[in-house]
């Protein structure tokens, strides 16, 4: 069943792209059609063979080409249907063939390639900043103005962003963190694998915690290895623990789970247990929860949270892509509420996963700033 769906997957990626761009409608030059028929079949026949070579062989090399040719496929592909629609639009205005396909092969390259160049350099780019308040009933007065940066979804991986990781703890210097939040997916790899990429995060300075939980992608590669990492690197590693934080007299507790596919791991000890979490906490405190994916907010909703911070969703990453997200996702991004007290913030990513591109899904390193 994996492989038939694998196949009609493939089938699709390439050959609507294929159709749309050599299909005997645009009438090329037999050369033409010949020259990139062979590269689709090659780019066809290399994607799955790079991804396995990749991530599951761990070849970084391999990956990336893997991860290039995904990206590249995918916005050829939600393109060339867009541009068939281009196509219809043509033939009720009268346009006849091959002047009307070839028009639409065309547009679909030249803004693929526009999206993919400013894609690339979204994903690439120190995030900015997004700034915003949020209000807490039960929050302390001296607690007022508590300054919470969130990043999640860095994804170190087989890309080297030593620098750019580098620059995103420059600055989350900057930003005066009273507590920093990362809320998973720390990296693709082993904490050795990824040592230079992740070294800046224990340069973060922040005036009461640093904390940390684990994310699904942890659970491809070494979890108990990370939050031992992150640990080391002077981080509060939250698994399903909780730690409580002071300013002006005023108190919070800051709780983190393991990520939901924690116990399908198998990792002894590695569970979601939000109980556990909260486990000899006052429950008059106001409470700031991370867990990785928005959906557990659904639990904690039901255990009276305040505020819950996730990642995960990546805002979708690569538009269209959000709207998949949205299936399994209550949230692809920002501020939202649940039942009578829970707010959740969804980031939209700090770093990116597989393909380096961020289409119509720009990333972010947020302040979330408490009031009363």
């Amino acid at each position: 069943m994996f492989v038939g769906i694998l196949i009609v997957v493939t089938l699709l990626l390439f050959g609507v792209p294929w159709w749309t761009l050599l299909g005997p409608q645009n009438e090329w030059p037999l050369a033409v059609v010949i020259t990139g028929t062979v590269l689709v079949v090659a780019a066809a026949i290399g994607l799955p063979t790079a991804m396995l070579t990749g991530h599951a062989r761990h070849s970084d090399g391999a990956a990336r080409v893997g991860d290039t040719l995904l990206g590249v496929v995918w916005v050829l592909f939600v393109w060339s249907i867009l541009g068939n629609v281009l196509g219809l639009v043509l033939l009720a205005a009268g346009v006849d063939d091959p002047g009307r396909s070839r028009i639409v092969a065309v547009a679909t390259i030249v803004v693929s390639a526009a999206l993919l160049i400013w894609g690339n350099y979204e994903a690439m780019r120190v995030p900015r900043v997004r700034e915003l308040d949020v209000t807490i009933d039960r929050l302390g007065a001296g607690l007022d103005g508590t300054r919470v940066v969130l990043i999640a979804d860095t994804h170190y991986g087989p890309i080297d962003r030593a620098p750019w990781s580098r620059k995103v703890a420059a600055v989350i210097n900057d930003l005066d963190a009273d507590v920093i939040a990362h809320a998973g997916d720390i990296a693709d790899g082993t904490p050795y694998q990824r040592e230079e990429q992740a070294a800046p995060l224990g340069t973060l300075e922040a005036k009461l915690a640093k904390v940390y939980v684990t994310g699904n992608h942890e659970y491809f590669n070494e979890a108990q290895g990370w939050l031992d990492r992150m640990t080391d690197l002077g981080w509060n590693s939250l698994h399903n623990r909780h730690v409580v934080v002071e300013r002006g007299g005023d108190r919070l507790v800051v709780a983190g789970v393991d990520d939901v596919t924690a116990k399908g791991s198998g990792l002894p000890g590695h569970r979601t247990d939000l109980p556990k979490a909260l486990d000899g906490a006052d429950q008059n405190l106001p409470v700031l929860l991370l867990a990785h994916q928005p959906k557990f907010v659904k639990h904690a909703a039901e255990a009276g949270i305040d505020l819950m911070v996730s990642g995960h969703t990546h805002g979708g990453q690569m538009w269209p892509f959000n709207f998949l997200v949205r299936l399994d996702q209550p949230v692809v991004r920002g501020l939202s509420r649940h039942g009578a007290t829970t707010q959740l913030y969804t980031s939209g990513g700090t770093g990116f996963w597989g393909p380096p591109f961020r289409v119509f899904a720009p990333s972010e390193i947020t302040v979330l700033t408490l009031r009363r």
